[in-house]
């Protein structure tokens, strides 16, 4: 068995390059009663009817001149305050949000990173070990901590959550699961599964790392291996409801001694690298690959997951409890530019002999066992096949243009989306955009919530075929203003959304909620029809998640200088939703949106006196 040292929690490093700033990083603040409430007021106004919108204004008003909203206050400071807590609110969002989350983490909490292809690498398993070689030299940085902190122009973000990067895996445990981090130096090996078998294989031989040849090599044996055999599913048990899973683990695990051994092996590892036996070819194919897969060929715990098809295309999955999207997105984005540009170490080009063969991990499964594992992959497909996903690839313009043009690259995409749902549903409706708060120690996100009275506004002229160009711009400019101001005060920690989480966890069990929170307008506002967030690389082929309500779409969005790339996903049910149709007028609204800032300047060219 390996070494492993198993922690619930990391430490806090403070050691090496990245993590330099990590004492100095301010706390999440605690916004102010008269920061908040006004703010929070202000976003429902596009939301709600004048006549609700005057009720909660009232219920509002009620709340903040409460003793029961300033002691909910008091006591929400006193919890920042405490010494030792360095997030008032981590603990809190990790559970809820995550830990204490009970749906299947793939499709609803996962994350994925389309690549691009590797021309200089066709073949998956020389493909495959050139990405374990950048990975590896990646986590070697982490380890050591001479990577360096990320920053926001001049401003360190933190780095904690580097801890959960490598050698980490979420553990099924009723009623909220756990994140479990091994010692990197006595793990030095990584899981394979191909087939639906696992392998450990070891990265050092004699005390040298594996040159990428070797690794391509051994890789290469477990194929023949895999291909040569069949096996139970056990990687299908990862993808259920947390509850059944918890409850599956603790079957898997006390079948046999071997199967908590080969848990601890894979929980272990430094990662999982998933070689699949596909060959996807459209966007849509391969980002269902990624983001889903079969369910088999994967151990959906893992944090970090790589995946390689026959035909050379690659992906990577995340899981997304501990960590969230920008460290992973900037590790994947080192590794392929590392990989596709040829700048990657991949060692001695020669193969020693007497390299060990990778280690199956072969998995007792008695009747018991092979039952779960049917019925979790029969509800995995029920789940998957009520999702429908559209990947729009627009290339009429990308990041530089929106600039030519006088926007913030995101503002413009994200109006884009809004005038593309209003286009399909004659009105704008709650949306989520996910705003980083890691300035601040442990932070994680806020909501920036994209729909404001300028956003309404922008969307009604572009529908408006009497309204100028000029008209229509300058609705258009005063909607991205706004976006980019409240998107602001989310990576400030002065968003609403968290703020009102904290005040409502405050209460005592058995205190009455405040009539604030009991108001239609508190659930109806953070109903997230529109699901959104932006990752950006120009080595992906997108990125892509699911919806977070029934009714609702989930919308990754890639900003390359030439091109933007949606993942629109929704599920197939009452609600009558459609990606397809969500995409098309995406795509339209872009469009019409350029025409309109082209022709209003064309105007005011043609309006100005010759000299």
């Amino acid at each position: 068995m390996p070494s492993t040292t198993l922690q619930k929690k990391p430490s806090d490093r403070t050691s090496g390059k990245l993590f330099e700033f990590q004492a100095q990083l301010p706390r999440l603040p605690v916004p102010s009663l008269d920061e908040t409430l006004p703010k929070y007021l202000k976003t429902l106004e596009p939301l709600l009817s004048k006549e609700k919108l005057a009720k909660t204004k009232k219920t509002v008003e009620e709340f903040a001149q409460s003793a029961q909203g300033k002691e909910l206050q008091r006591r929400l400071e006193a919890r920042a305050s405490e010494p030792g807590r360095v997030n008032w609110l981590a603990e809190w969002w990790n559970d809820l949000s995550y830990m204490g989350y009970r749906d299947p983490v793939v499709p609803y909490v996962s994350y994925f990173y389309a690549y691009k292809d590797d021309k200089l690498r066709r073949e998956p398993t020389k493909r495959a070990a050139a990405i374990v070689r950048a990975a590896w030299e990646f986590r070697r940085q982490v380890s050591t901590g001479e990577l360096a902190p990320e920053m926001a122009r001049t401003t360190p973000l933190c780095s904690y959550s580097y801890n959960y990067m490598f050698n980490a895996t979420r553990i099924p445990v009723k009623p909220s699961d756990y994140e479990a981090t091994y010692d990197l130096a006595t793990n030095e090996r990584i899981t394979v599964v191909r087939n639906n078998q696992f392998f450990d294989l070891q990265l050092f031989h004699d005390g040298q790392l594996l040159s990428a040849a070797e690794i391509e090599s051994q890789l290469d044996r477990i194929v023949e291996v895999a291909d040569s055999d069949a096996a139970v599913p056990v990687g299908i048990l990862t993808s259920d409801n947390r509850d059944l899973w918890a409850d599956n683990y603790k079957l898997l695990s006390e079948a046999s001694p071997k199967n908590a051994e080969i848990l601890e092996k894979i929980q272990s590892s430094a990662f999982l690298l998933c070689l699949d036996n596909t060959r996807p070819v459209t966007r849509e194919e391969y980002h269902r690959t990624y983001w889903h897969g079969d369910g088999s060929n994967r151990w959906f715990d893992k944090s970090l997951q790589f995946i390689v098809c026959d035909n050379g295309k690659a992906g990577f999955l995340g899981e997304h409890s501990s960590m969230d999207g920008t460290p992973t997105c900037r590790m994947n984005d080192y590794v392929l530019d590392q990989t596709l540009n040829n700048k990657v170490d991949l060692g001695n080009g020669a193969v020693r002999a007497g390299l060990p063969a990778p280690e199956q991990l072969r998995f007792v499964t008695p009747p018991p066992v092979v039952r779960a594992i049917e019925e979790a992959g029969n509800r995995f497909k029920s789940v998957v096949d009520q999702h429908q996903l559209r990947v729009l690839q627009y290339e009429g313009f990308g990041k530089d243009e929106i600039k030519k043009l006088g926007f913030s690259p995101d503002g413009f995409v994200q109006m884009a989306i809004q005038l593309g749902y209003f286009k399909l549903y004659g009105q704008s409706r709650a949306t989520y955009e996910a705003a980083a708060t890691r300035k601040f120690a442990h932070g994680r996100t806020e909501t920036c919530r994209s729909v404001s009275n300028e956003s309404v506004e922008f969307c009604q002229s572009f529908e408006n075929p009497l309204l100028s160009a000029g008209e229509k711009v300058a609705a258009l400019q005063a909607a991205v203003k706004a976006h980019g101001s409240y998107a602001k005060a989310c990576s400030d920690g002065k968003g609403v959304d968290r703020h009102l989480l904290g005040l409502r966890l405050s209460l005592k069990p058995g205190e009455e909620k405040p009539a604030i929170f009991q108001d239609p307008a508190y659930a109806e506002s953070s109903h997230w029809y529109l699901s959104t967030s932006q990752l950006s690389s120009e080595h992906f082929e997108g990125w892509g998640f699911s919806e977070v309500v029934p009714d609702g779409y989930g919308v990754a969005y890639t900003i390359r200088k030439d091109s933007v790339i949606f993942h629109i996903a929704a599920m197939k049910n009452k609600f009558g939703l459609n990606s397809d149709h969500l995409a098309h007028l995406v795509k339209e609204a872009l469009g019409e949106m350029r025409l309109a800032v082209v022709a209003a300047k064309l105007s005011e060219t043609a309006a100005k006196p010759k000299l």
